[in-house]
Protein backbone atom coordinates (compact mmCIF):
# COMPACT_ATOMS: atom_id res chain seq x y z
CA UNK A 1 0.00 0.00 0.00
CA UNK A 2 1.36 3.43 -0.95
CA UNK A 3 2.25 5.61 2.03
CA UNK A 4 0.71 9.08 2.32
CA UNK A 5 2.62 12.21 3.38
CA UNK A 6 0.80 15.37 4.43
CA UNK A 7 2.57 18.73 4.71
CA UNK A 8 0.98 21.60 6.60
CA UNK A 9 2.10 24.90 5.05
CA UNK A 10 3.36 25.81 1.61
CA UNK A 11 6.21 28.21 2.19
CA UNK A 12 9.85 27.49 1.37
CA UNK A 13 10.22 24.53 3.72
CA UNK A 14 6.87 22.95 2.87
CA UNK A 15 7.25 23.27 -0.90
CA UNK A 16 10.87 22.06 -0.84
CA UNK A 17 9.92 18.98 1.18
CA UNK A 18 6.98 18.34 -1.16
CA UNK A 19 9.23 18.47 -4.22
CA UNK A 20 11.85 16.20 -2.63
CA UNK A 21 9.37 13.57 -1.42
CA UNK A 22 7.25 13.51 -4.58
CA UNK A 23 10.43 13.27 -6.62
CA UNK A 24 11.30 10.16 -4.61
CA UNK A 25 8.00 8.59 -5.69
CA UNK A 26 5.78 9.21 -2.64
CA UNK A 27 2.22 10.50 -2.58
CA UNK A 28 2.25 14.03 -1.13
CA UNK A 29 -0.62 16.27 -0.05
CA UNK A 30 0.21 19.84 0.91
CA UNK A 31 -2.31 22.11 2.64
CA UNK A 32 -1.68 25.88 2.40
CA UNK A 33 -4.11 28.55 3.58
CA UNK A 34 -3.07 31.19 1.00
CA UNK A 35 -3.12 31.12 -2.77
CA UNK A 36 -0.07 31.65 -5.00
CA UNK A 37 1.67 33.95 -5.62
CA UNK A 38 1.68 36.31 -2.64
CA UNK A 39 4.17 38.58 -0.89
CA UNK A 40 5.59 37.66 2.51
CA UNK A 41 7.52 39.55 5.16
CA UNK A 42 11.02 38.24 4.47
CA UNK A 43 14.60 39.42 3.97
CA UNK A 44 14.60 37.65 0.56
CA UNK A 45 18.30 36.80 0.66
CA UNK A 46 19.35 33.13 0.35
CA UNK A 47 22.84 31.83 1.06
CA UNK A 48 24.43 29.79 -1.75
CA UNK A 49 24.84 26.92 0.71
CA UNK A 50 21.48 25.57 -0.52
CA UNK A 51 22.19 26.02 -4.24
CA UNK A 52 23.54 22.48 -4.90
CA UNK A 53 20.47 20.97 -3.26
CA UNK A 54 18.00 23.16 -5.18
CA UNK A 55 19.73 22.30 -8.44
CA UNK A 56 19.55 18.59 -7.54
CA UNK A 57 15.80 19.05 -7.08
CA UNK A 58 15.62 20.59 -10.59
CA UNK A 59 14.61 23.84 -8.88
CA UNK A 60 17.52 26.07 -9.89
CA UNK A 61 16.59 29.58 -8.68
CA UNK A 62 18.85 31.17 -11.31
CA UNK A 63 16.14 30.39 -13.85
CA UNK A 64 14.34 33.34 -12.22
CA UNK A 65 17.30 35.69 -12.77
CA UNK A 66 17.91 36.58 -9.11
CA UNK A 67 20.52 39.11 -8.05
CA UNK A 68 23.92 37.65 -7.07
CA UNK A 69 25.05 39.00 -3.70
CA UNK A 70 28.64 38.77 -2.45
CA UNK A 71 29.15 41.52 0.13
CA UNK A 72 27.75 42.60 3.50
CA UNK A 73 27.57 46.20 4.67
CA UNK A 74 26.93 46.86 8.36
CA UNK A 75 26.07 50.19 9.98
CA UNK A 76 25.23 50.81 13.64
CA UNK A 77 23.48 54.14 13.15
CA UNK A 78 26.29 56.59 12.46
CA UNK A 79 28.20 57.52 9.32
CA UNK A 80 30.71 54.69 9.79
CA UNK A 81 30.08 51.58 7.64
CA UNK A 82 31.79 48.19 7.85
CA UNK A 83 32.04 45.76 4.96
CA UNK A 84 32.79 42.06 4.66
CA UNK A 85 32.85 39.51 1.88
CA UNK A 86 30.27 36.73 2.12
CA UNK A 87 32.41 33.56 1.71
CA UNK A 88 29.76 31.56 -0.16
CA UNK A 89 27.76 34.49 -1.42
CA UNK A 90 24.04 34.29 -2.03
CA UNK A 91 21.21 35.53 -4.19
CA UNK A 92 18.26 37.87 -3.83
CA UNK A 93 14.88 36.54 -4.88
CA UNK A 94 11.40 37.66 -3.87
CA UNK A 95 9.11 35.24 -2.09
CA UNK A 96 6.43 36.28 -4.58
CA UNK A 97 8.48 34.79 -7.43
CA UNK A 98 10.30 31.96 -5.65
CA UNK A 99 7.31 30.43 -3.84
CA UNK A 100 5.36 30.42 -7.12
CA UNK A 101 8.34 28.77 -8.83
CA UNK A 102 8.52 25.99 -6.24
CA UNK A 103 4.74 25.60 -6.27
CA UNK A 104 4.79 24.99 -10.04
CA UNK A 105 7.50 22.33 -9.68
CA UNK A 106 5.57 20.61 -6.89
CA UNK A 107 2.47 20.50 -9.10
CA UNK A 108 4.52 19.11 -12.01
CA UNK A 109 5.82 16.40 -9.66
CA UNK A 110 2.26 15.30 -8.95
CA UNK A 111 1.78 16.89 -5.52
CA UNK A 112 -1.80 17.56 -4.49
CA UNK A 113 -1.96 21.12 -3.11
CA UNK A 114 -5.15 22.13 -1.31
CA UNK A 115 -5.97 25.71 -0.27
CA UNK A 116 -7.36 25.34 3.23
CA UNK A 117 -6.29 25.77 6.85
CA UNK A 118 -5.49 22.87 9.17
CA UNK A 119 -7.42 23.11 12.42
CA UNK A 120 -6.46 19.86 14.16
CA UNK A 121 -3.99 16.99 13.90
CA UNK A 122 -4.61 13.72 15.75
CA UNK A 123 -2.21 10.78 16.01
CA UNK A 124 -3.58 7.36 16.87
CA UNK A 125 -2.58 3.78 16.05
CA UNK A 126 0.44 4.96 14.00
CA UNK A 127 -1.77 7.08 11.71
CA UNK A 128 -2.56 10.80 11.53
CA UNK A 129 -6.01 12.29 11.08
CA UNK A 130 -5.85 15.88 9.85
CA UNK A 131 -8.89 18.16 9.98
CA UNK A 132 -9.28 21.52 8.20
CA UNK A 133 -11.37 24.61 8.87
CA UNK A 134 -13.55 23.82 5.83
CA UNK A 135 -14.46 20.41 7.29
CA UNK A 136 -12.20 18.21 5.17
CA UNK A 137 -10.55 15.20 6.84
CA UNK A 138 -7.38 13.51 5.60
CA UNK A 139 -5.42 10.47 6.77
CA UNK A 140 -1.64 10.33 6.55
CA UNK A 141 1.27 8.10 7.57
CA UNK A 142 3.63 11.06 8.08
CA UNK A 143 2.90 14.74 8.78
CA UNK A 144 5.36 17.62 8.38
CA UNK A 145 4.64 20.97 10.04
CA UNK A 146 5.79 23.82 7.80
CA UNK A 147 3.23 26.48 8.65
CA UNK A 148 5.66 29.21 9.66
CA UNK A 149 6.49 31.34 12.66
CA UNK A 150 3.25 30.85 14.59
CA UNK A 151 -0.25 29.49 13.99
CA UNK A 152 -3.46 28.58 15.76
CA UNK A 153 -2.23 25.02 15.40
CA UNK A 154 0.57 25.87 17.85
CA UNK A 155 -2.12 26.75 20.38
CA UNK A 156 -3.99 23.52 19.63
CA UNK A 157 -0.83 21.47 20.13
CA UNK A 158 -0.02 23.60 23.21
CA UNK A 159 3.57 24.36 22.23
CA UNK A 160 5.41 26.11 25.09
CA UNK A 161 6.68 29.11 23.09
CA UNK A 162 3.15 30.16 22.12
CA UNK A 163 2.41 31.21 25.72
CA UNK A 164 5.28 33.70 25.76
CA UNK A 165 4.43 37.11 24.34
CA UNK A 166 7.00 38.28 21.80
CA UNK A 167 7.97 41.96 21.48
CA UNK A 168 8.93 41.82 17.80
CA UNK A 169 7.16 43.37 14.80
CA UNK A 170 8.45 43.11 11.21
CA UNK A 171 7.72 45.40 8.25
CA UNK A 172 8.49 44.91 4.54
CA UNK A 173 8.30 47.14 1.48
CA UNK A 174 9.63 46.87 -2.07
CA UNK A 175 11.21 49.92 -3.70
CA UNK A 176 12.56 51.18 -6.99
CA UNK A 177 15.81 53.10 -6.85
CA UNK A 178 19.57 52.82 -6.64
CA UNK A 179 21.29 50.22 -4.48
CA UNK A 180 24.41 48.13 -5.07
CA UNK A 181 23.37 44.79 -6.62
CA UNK A 182 26.20 42.87 -4.92
CA UNK A 183 25.36 44.14 -1.44
CA UNK A 184 23.15 43.13 1.44
CA UNK A 185 22.98 45.95 3.96
CA UNK A 186 22.21 45.72 7.68
CA UNK A 187 21.35 49.06 9.28
CA UNK A 188 20.63 49.49 12.98
CA UNK A 189 18.26 51.94 14.65
CA UNK A 190 16.85 52.30 18.15
CA UNK A 191 14.95 49.10 18.97
CA UNK A 192 15.69 47.23 15.77
CA UNK A 193 17.54 46.80 12.49
CA UNK A 194 16.82 46.76 8.78
CA UNK A 195 17.98 44.58 5.91
CA UNK A 196 18.27 46.01 2.40
CA UNK A 197 19.13 44.07 -0.77
CA UNK A 198 18.10 43.66 -4.39
CA UNK A 199 15.82 40.94 -5.77
CA UNK A 200 14.88 40.06 -9.35
CA UNK A 201 13.58 42.80 -11.62
CA UNK A 202 15.91 45.48 -10.19
CA UNK A 203 13.67 45.73 -7.10
CA UNK A 204 15.02 46.70 -3.68
CA UNK A 205 13.66 44.72 -0.73
CA UNK A 206 13.60 46.60 2.57
CA UNK A 207 12.63 44.51 5.57
CA UNK A 208 13.09 45.57 9.17
CA UNK A 209 12.29 44.27 12.63
CA UNK A 210 11.56 46.44 15.64
CA UNK A 211 10.47 45.86 19.21
CA UNK A 212 6.90 46.85 19.97
CA UNK A 213 7.91 49.06 22.89
CA UNK A 214 9.81 51.29 20.49
CA UNK A 215 7.14 51.18 17.80
CA UNK A 216 4.11 51.99 19.97
CA UNK A 217 5.51 55.42 20.86
CA UNK A 218 4.52 56.48 17.34
CA UNK A 219 1.07 56.48 15.79
CA UNK A 220 1.85 54.44 12.66
CA UNK A 221 4.55 52.92 10.43
CA UNK A 222 5.25 56.17 8.61
CA UNK A 223 5.72 58.15 11.84
CA UNK A 224 7.95 55.42 13.27
CA UNK A 225 10.01 55.45 10.08
CA UNK A 226 10.55 59.20 10.15
CA UNK A 227 11.28 59.49 13.87
CA UNK A 228 13.28 56.27 14.40
CA UNK A 229 14.61 54.71 11.18
CA UNK A 230 15.67 58.10 9.83
CA UNK A 231 18.03 58.48 12.79
CA UNK A 232 20.32 56.15 10.85
CA UNK A 233 21.66 58.46 8.10
CA UNK A 234 22.51 55.64 5.68
CA UNK A 235 19.05 54.12 5.99
CA UNK A 236 17.40 57.54 5.75
CA UNK A 237 19.15 58.24 2.46
CA UNK A 238 18.00 54.90 0.99
CA UNK A 239 14.37 55.32 2.08
CA UNK A 240 14.08 58.96 1.01
CA UNK A 241 15.62 58.46 -2.42
CA UNK A 242 13.70 55.30 -3.38
CA UNK A 243 10.07 54.93 -4.49
CA UNK A 244 7.80 52.42 -2.67
CA UNK A 245 6.07 49.84 -4.88
CA UNK A 246 3.39 48.56 -2.47
CA UNK A 247 0.37 50.71 -1.67
CA UNK A 248 1.24 50.06 1.97
CA UNK A 249 3.94 47.98 3.70
CA UNK A 250 3.14 44.44 4.79
CA UNK A 251 3.66 43.50 8.42
CA UNK A 252 3.77 40.60 10.83
CA UNK A 253 3.71 40.73 14.63
CA UNK A 254 4.40 38.40 17.55
CA UNK A 255 7.59 36.99 15.99
CA UNK A 256 9.06 34.54 18.49
CA UNK A 257 12.72 33.53 18.66
CA UNK A 258 12.10 31.24 21.64
CA UNK A 259 13.21 27.62 21.49
CA UNK A 260 10.83 25.22 19.74
CA UNK A 261 10.65 21.44 19.61
CA UNK A 262 11.42 19.78 16.29
CA UNK A 263 8.89 17.01 17.03
CA UNK A 264 5.39 17.70 18.35
CA UNK A 265 2.96 14.78 18.72
CA UNK A 266 5.00 12.91 16.06
CA UNK A 267 4.77 15.84 13.62
CA UNK A 268 8.18 16.70 12.12
CA UNK A 269 8.53 20.48 12.28
CA UNK A 270 10.53 22.16 9.52
CA UNK A 271 11.41 25.73 8.58
CA UNK A 272 10.29 28.45 10.98
CA UNK A 273 7.95 25.96 12.66
CA UNK A 274 11.05 24.18 14.03
CA UNK A 275 13.05 27.27 14.95
CA UNK A 276 13.57 30.82 13.81
CA UNK A 277 16.99 32.43 13.48
CA UNK A 278 17.10 36.16 14.11
CA UNK A 279 16.68 38.00 10.77
CA UNK A 280 19.80 39.99 11.55
CA UNK A 281 21.77 36.88 10.56
CA UNK A 282 20.12 36.85 7.13
CA UNK A 283 19.98 33.09 6.81
CA UNK A 284 16.44 31.98 7.61
CA UNK A 285 15.52 31.06 4.03
CA UNK A 286 18.53 28.77 3.61
CA UNK A 287 17.83 27.10 6.96
CA UNK A 288 14.20 26.46 5.99
CA UNK A 289 15.26 24.78 2.75
CA UNK A 290 17.97 22.74 4.47
CA UNK A 291 15.60 21.58 7.23
CA UNK A 292 13.20 20.32 4.54
CA UNK A 293 16.00 18.23 3.09
CA UNK A 294 16.88 16.69 6.47
CA UNK A 295 13.24 15.85 7.19
CA UNK A 296 12.60 14.45 3.71
CA UNK A 297 15.60 12.13 3.87
CA UNK A 298 14.52 10.74 7.23
CA UNK A 299 10.92 10.31 6.08
CA UNK A 300 12.14 8.36 3.04
CA UNK A 301 14.20 6.06 5.26
CA UNK A 302 11.18 5.48 7.50
CA UNK A 303 8.65 4.85 4.74
CA UNK A 304 11.06 2.49 3.00
CA UNK A 305 11.18 0.42 6.19
CA UNK A 306 14.83 1.10 6.98
CA UNK A 307 14.20 2.81 10.33
CA UNK A 308 11.36 3.01 12.87
CA UNK A 309 9.24 6.09 13.50
CA UNK A 310 11.14 6.69 16.74
CA UNK A 311 14.47 6.47 14.92
CA UNK A 312 13.20 8.87 12.26
CA UNK A 313 12.22 11.41 14.89
CA UNK A 314 15.45 11.02 16.87
CA UNK A 315 17.68 11.26 13.80
CA UNK A 316 15.90 14.33 12.47
CA UNK A 317 16.14 16.10 15.83
CA UNK A 318 19.83 15.23 16.15
CA UNK A 319 20.58 16.46 12.64
CA UNK A 320 18.56 19.64 13.09
CA UNK A 321 20.45 20.46 16.28
CA UNK A 322 23.77 19.67 14.63
CA UNK A 323 23.16 22.06 11.75
CA UNK A 324 21.11 24.86 13.30
CA UNK A 325 21.14 25.01 17.11
CA UNK A 326 24.47 26.86 17.46
CA UNK A 327 23.57 29.25 14.65
CA UNK A 328 20.27 30.17 16.31
CA UNK A 329 22.00 30.74 19.65
CA UNK A 330 24.54 33.05 18.04
CA UNK A 331 21.69 34.92 16.39
CA UNK A 332 19.98 35.37 19.75
CA UNK A 333 23.20 36.68 21.31
CA UNK A 334 23.83 39.13 18.48
CA UNK A 335 20.24 40.39 18.57
CA UNK A 336 20.44 40.89 22.34
CA UNK A 337 23.65 42.89 21.95
CA UNK A 338 22.19 45.04 19.18
CA UNK A 339 19.30 46.16 21.39
CA UNK A 340 21.70 47.83 23.81
CA UNK A 341 21.83 51.62 23.81
CA UNK A 342 25.64 51.63 23.76
CA UNK A 343 25.83 49.39 20.68
CA UNK A 344 27.44 51.88 18.29
CA UNK A 345 30.22 52.79 20.72
CA UNK A 346 31.00 49.16 21.61
CA UNK A 347 30.84 48.05 17.97
CA UNK A 348 33.12 50.80 16.72
CA UNK A 349 35.73 49.93 19.36
CA UNK A 350 35.41 46.19 18.65
CA UNK A 351 35.86 46.65 14.90
CA UNK A 352 38.97 48.75 15.39
CA UNK A 353 40.55 46.22 17.77
CA UNK A 354 39.45 43.14 15.82
CA UNK A 355 38.73 43.95 12.15
CA UNK A 356 37.79 40.33 11.43
CA UNK A 357 34.89 40.22 13.90
CA UNK A 358 32.27 40.70 11.17
CA UNK A 359 33.67 37.71 9.28
CA UNK A 360 33.47 35.63 12.47
CA UNK A 361 29.81 36.53 12.87
CA UNK A 362 29.09 35.56 9.27
CA UNK A 363 30.87 32.22 9.71
CA UNK A 364 28.93 31.52 12.90
CA UNK A 365 25.51 32.10 11.36
CA UNK A 366 26.00 30.47 7.93
CA UNK A 367 26.59 26.86 6.96
CA UNK A 368 28.58 24.98 4.34
CA UNK A 369 27.28 23.92 0.90
CA UNK A 370 24.71 21.17 1.37
CA UNK A 371 26.00 17.73 0.44
CA UNK A 372 23.75 15.53 -1.66
CA UNK A 373 23.27 11.97 -0.38
CA UNK A 374 23.81 9.73 -3.40
CA UNK A 375 21.78 6.98 -1.69
CA UNK A 376 18.62 9.07 -2.04
CA UNK A 377 17.32 9.04 -5.58
CA UNK A 378 15.30 11.79 -7.19
CA UNK A 379 13.30 10.10 -9.92
CA UNK A 380 11.32 12.83 -11.62
CA UNK A 381 12.60 13.34 -15.17
CA UNK A 382 12.85 16.91 -16.38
Amino acid sequence: MQKNILIIGGGLAGLTAAIHLSGAGFKVLLIEKNGYPHHKVCGEYISNEVLPYLQWLHADPYLLHPVSISKLEFNTGNDKKYEAVLPLGGFGISRYAFDQFLYNIAIQNGCNIVQDQVSEVLFNDDTFTVKTSSGQIFDADVVLGAYGKRSNLDIKIDRPFIHQKSPWLAVKQHYKGKFNNELVGLYCFAGGYCGVSKVEGDIINVCYITDYTSFKKHKDIEAHKQHVLYKNPVLKKILQECTPLFERPITISQISFEQKNTIEDHILMIGDSAGLINPLCGNGMAMAIHSAKLAAENVIEYLNGNISRLQMEQQYTQQWNQHFKARIKMGQWIAHLFRKKYLSVVTNIAFKIWPGILNKIIAGTHGQPIKINAAHEYNIQK
